[in-house]
């Protein structure tokens, strides 16, 4: 029965790291190999000077559009055409506000008023800091336009003139937008309605506007508020199935709705009527979202349509008409969320221990959900935040990891202890089962029961062996949640050749560690196979000593799966983020002197060395 328990557990282990591997990482990498061939040609349409011109997308009815005559939201696209220019040139073919705040650079356009010149000068494409900053937005005539914008819209039919995409707003003075200044535009649509809009930021991500309408006129106008975030051309995303990357938003009674780019180009349009909500797209690390007031009776859209051989996609919100009255002043206040996905700045709703953020600050509704925790987000939480803790303390999360591993053994360490524990009575028990063996060799039955009858008297678990791995697959499970999907592990260096802990540990053995100018990753058919670090050696290595702690089974069969599962290992998690690996070395170690101890205690002979010894003495005859 120990032998069968052993040789099961090898399998099921060996089998779900191959299940792991296959689905998070060789299998979306298939992927993205196979779809490069049309994202490369839908891009040369996209550079295409003959694809370029901004026409608005076929007009998408809101809700309720054809029988209340409400107005639909603008198509988030610029009428005019032209040709694709550089982000640079085209930031300076038209007036702008400057933005400037210790965590994001860029400007607004008053053509429109629009948000689209946004970079992230805290985050950078490598872990080399001079490297580019991230570059959130960028205006509609570059080859990926994104953008936030809000504004009015008239009811069909009327002749109300409210701003539109291509209207020039004047600033009221020619301050940058910063922390501490606010910018105040304004536009006359000289017809008696003078439109006032204040834009402020935050310290962080945060965009306040508040847009006031005055009529000077001798009649009402009714106006309907609106907001929206457009993106211009598929983006390249991820591809894992445990990460969301697209249009999400939490709407209301209709709860969490999130769309891949894939599902929104099927269904084409999704719409919902919703209170206390919020919406945007999300990529890995970096979101927009409009945040309305929670007492707001929104419209609201997910949308993709194809202009040009281009996808566009919008997510917007239409709110309830207002109607400004002859010498009345109407206003409407609204958010965007424009940054990073930082888990203190977004917000963490979890018991006793979670971050506040927006999600408390401006309470909103389950905004926190904004970063993928994933169903099993009671446990990828509380990691992150146990993660987070430390590093508070010693500033890196590698070590936060050396001390998770230690104080998630200590949290298990009764339960390990009589598994352990359990372990070494049955290596103290071999002779008497192998003299069973001896005494009825051919009846397998008596040996079962004589073997339960010992397990009885010994009080023996056999099965106990398999807990401290049953309890070390959610941890593992996890922490690569917490190292893939937050952007705080992202560039978060350890110590020594590992700058980027949520990326594979970067040195390679097959190139003697960078010794020969070669990247063996690159080599055709196979070349996916040649990642091993230093890391992972390290953690065969340790994962080798746990096997060898054990007497090498008597069964040829189970002995050679014992002896390969180190090295299937070791292939296995290479291409994982290098914090895992080292989090499994580390475990490894702290497993291997917790059950030397437990065995000596117990009386039992640690066999360690001697088994390691004796594979090489078999190796040597």
């Amino acid at each position: 029965m120990t032998d069968n328990r052993n040789t099961i557990l090898a399998v099921i282990l060996s089998g779900l790291v191959l299940i792991l591997w296959q689905v998070f990482y060789n299998g979306p990498q298939m992927e993205k190999e196979r779809q490069r061939a049309p994202m490369q040609a839908e891009l040369a349409k996209k550079q295409a000077p003959a694809a370029q011109t901004d026409a608005a997308p076929a007009a998408t009815p809101q809700p309720g559009a054809a029988a209340t005559g409400n107005p639909n939201v603008p198509g988030g696209v610029t009428p005019a055409a032209g040709t694709v220019l550089p982000r640079d040139a085209a930031i300076a073919a038209s007036p702008r506000v400057k933005i400037d705040t210790p965590r994001l650079t860029g400007s607004i356009a008053l053509k429109g008023a629009r948000i689209d010149d946004l970079a992230l000068v805290q985050y950078r494409d490598t872990v080399d800091p001079a490297s580019p900053a991230i570059v959130l937005f960028s205006p509609s005539n570059t080859a990926t336009p994104y953008y936030a914008e809000f504004g009015w819209v008239s009811s069909p039919g009327a002749k109300v003139q409210a701003p539109d995409p291509s209207t020039v707003w004047q600033q009221d003075g020619s301050n940058a937008l910063t922390s501490a200044t606010p910018v105040k535009l304004t536009y006359d649509n000289g017809q008696g309605l003078t439109f006032r809009r204040t834009i402020s930021i935050d310290d962080h991500y945060l965009f306040s506007i508040k847009d006031e309408v005055t009529n000077t006129g001798s009649t009402p106008a009714t106006l309907y508020p609106y907001g929206l975030i457009s993106r211009h051309g598929t983006p390249h995303v991820s591809g894992y199935y445990i990460l969301h990357e697209g249009l999400i938003g939490y709407l209301g009674e209709k709860g969490l709705q999130e769309y891949t780019y894939k599902k929104i180009d099927d269904d084409k349009n999704a719409e919902f009527s919703v209170t206390d909500a919020w919406m945007g797209i999300t990529d890995k690390y970096w979101a927009a979202a409009l945040l309305p007031a929670s007492d707001a009776h929104l419209k609201a859209r997910y949308q993709s349509n194809l202009v040009d051989n281009v996808r566009r996609y919008q997510t917007d919100y239409l709110q309830d008409a207002q109607t400004v009255a002859p010498g009345a002043t109407n206003t409407v206040s609204t958010r965007l969320f424009a940054g990073a996905k930082e888990a203190g700045v977004v917000g963490i709703n979890f018991p006793l221990g979670g971050l506040g953020g927006y999600n408390q600050k401006l309470g909103l509704n389950h905004f926190d959900l904004l970063i993928d925790w994933g169903w099993f987000y009671f446990l990828t939480k509380p990691m992150f935040l146990a993660l987070d803790f430390f590093f508070r303390f010693f500033g890196n999360f590698g070590v936060s990891i050396l001390l998770v591993t230690v104080l998630v053994k200590l949290l298990f360490f009764p339960l390990a202890n009589k598994s352990y524990a359990s372990m070494a009575k049955m290596k103290a028990i071999q002779p008497q089962l192998a003299a069973l063996k001896e005494r009825y060799p051919d009846d397998r039955m008596k040996q079962q029961q004589e073997m339960m009858e010992i397990y009885k008297k010994e009080k023996i678990n056999p099965v106990a062996g398999c807990l401290p791995v049953v309890l070390q697959i959610p941890v593992f499970f996890s922490l690569y949640k917490v190292l893939f999907v937050t952007i705080e592990m992202r560039h978060a260096p350890f110590y020594g050749w590992i700058k980027d802990l949520s990326a594979p540990d970067p040195t390679n053995l097959f190139n003697l560690f960078g010794l020969i100018p070669v990247d063996p990753t690159q080599l055709p058919l196979f070349g996916h196979y040649l990642a091993l670090g230093i890391w992972p050696i390290i953690m065969g290595i340790t994962m080798w000593f746990q096997m060898k702690l054990n007497p090498t089974p008597p069964d040829p069969t189970q002995a050679m799966i014992f002896n390969w599962m180190p090295l299937i290992f070791t292939f296995m998690l290479a291409g994982f983020p290098a914090g895992l690996v080292i989090y499994w070395a580390w475990n490894n170690t702290l497993s291997v002197l917790q059950q030397g101890y437990i065995m000596r205690r117990n009386g039992v002979k640690v066999e360690l060395f001697d088994n390691i010894r004796g594979t090489f003495k078999k190796k040597a005859a």
